[in-house]
């Protein structure tokens, strides 16, 4: 018997799976052949949640109307539950009484599952900056790919879907295994991220730049 961090009693057996997972699983599934084979198939077989909440709703349907054909990425099979859904497509304005609702229904989605912020509204708020309004659906759920427009076209979540797809084929499979508490170690890092600059070593501003900065935010 052992205690995980959190007070959650785990069995011999529990800790016999997680070492099993870790040192073997993981390794076999990031392999480059299997990683391969296990985005590919995940990546061309996306079952997205019906949800819309605004306008931007209307340019989602088209897009898997015989005109734009979104079944041609696999993506056409939408599910009417978060439990057979992998991917949500939040099209749409989000309310601040809806934003709860959409971190539920992402919540009951199982992993691996992705979002996509569809429109403006869904992206950073679009025109509406009232009361009202979150600004930003990624304020309550993690969102992997953002569209812009107002409403964008079918074309353009055609596009996303497919930045999507790229994003999904260079992930680790392994990063969606469950622990024995339920928790999901999901690492968002993709190859080529340690190239990147971190954010500690980029200079401060300077006196002037501040000094514009603050005007515009007052």
């Amino acid at each position: 018997m052992a205690e995980h961090p959190e007070g959650i009693v785990l069995t011999t057996v529990d800790s016999l799976f997680n070492a099993l997972r870790k040192n073997v699983a993981a390794p076999v599934m990031n392999a480059k052949p299997v990683r391969d084979f296990v985005n590919w198939g995940r990546k061309s077989a996306l079952w997205p949640m019906t949800f819309g909440l605004a306008c931007c709703a209307i340019e989602m349907i088209a897009a898997g109307s015989s005109r734009f054909d979104i079944d041609r990425f696999g993506a056409g099979v939408f599910r009417p539950s978060p439990r057979q859904s992998d991917l949500i497509i939040v099209a749409g304005t989000v309310t601040l009484k809806m934003g709860p609702v959409v971190r539920r229904v992402f919540d009951q989605m199982p992993e691996p599952k992705w979002a996509i912020a569809m429109g403006a509204c869904a992206s950073t708020g679009g025109p509406f900056d009232s009361y009202s309004t979150m600004q930003g659906v990624d304020r309550v759920i993690p969102v992997d790919v953002y569209i812009p427009g107002c409403p964008p076209r079918p074309e353009a979540l055609l596009y996303g879907l497919m930045c999507l797809q790229e994003i999904i084929s260079r992930e680790a499979p392994s990063a969606y295994i469950f622990e024995s508490d339920g928790t999901v170690r999901r690492h968002r890092q993709l190859e080529g991220d340690d190239d990147r600059e971190p954010l500690a070593d980029i200079a401060p501003l300077d006196a002037e730049a501040a000094e514009a900065v603050a005007e515009v935010k007052g």
